[in-house]
């Protein structure tokens, strides 16, 4: 049998970047104030950093990736769906084109002529369990 030669393994020597990590500031987390209005952009996102110790910056890009990734799903080429665990179901329903037609103003009394609409997909929004609950309280 013929010897076999042993190729040389060269390795790489790698340089270790140096991190320092800070330690993680304990969350102090409380209530969550109660609003009599609609809570603002600024609002959500200073409740959710107080409660969660993320930054502004990063509770920004996580909300863009929400809607990104939402798009994506509800999109022509994703699956029409979204849930979002435990508060919401986003659906893409195709609604059909409609034709015109002559029908009766309510308002008025006197016959008009609806116009046509063309096909389209709509936006739907349900509530889960969960959240059904959290607005009864």
């Amino acid at each position: 049998m013929a010897a076999k030669k042993k190729a040389k393994k060269t390795t790489k020597t790698v340089a270790k970047a140096k991190t320092t990590k800070t330690a993680a500031k304990p969350v102090k987390v409380g209530p969550i104030p109660h609003t009599s209005r609609t809570r603002t952009k600024s609002e959500i996102m200073h409740v959710i950093a107080t409660q969660t110790g993320l930054t502004r910056k990063d509770i920004g890009s996580m909300f863009h990736a929400l809607g990104e990734m939402m798009g994506m799903d509800i999109g022509k080429k994703g699956p029409g769906t979204f849930v979002i665990p435990g508060m919401m179901k986003v659906t893409r329903v195709h609604k059909p084109a409609t034709k015109a037609r002559k029908g009766i103003n309510p308002f008025t009394g006197e016959e008009t002529t609806f116009k046509a609409k063309p096909a389209r997909n709509v936006v739907k929004i349900r509530p889960l369990k969960n959240l059904k609950e959290k607005a009864n309280h």
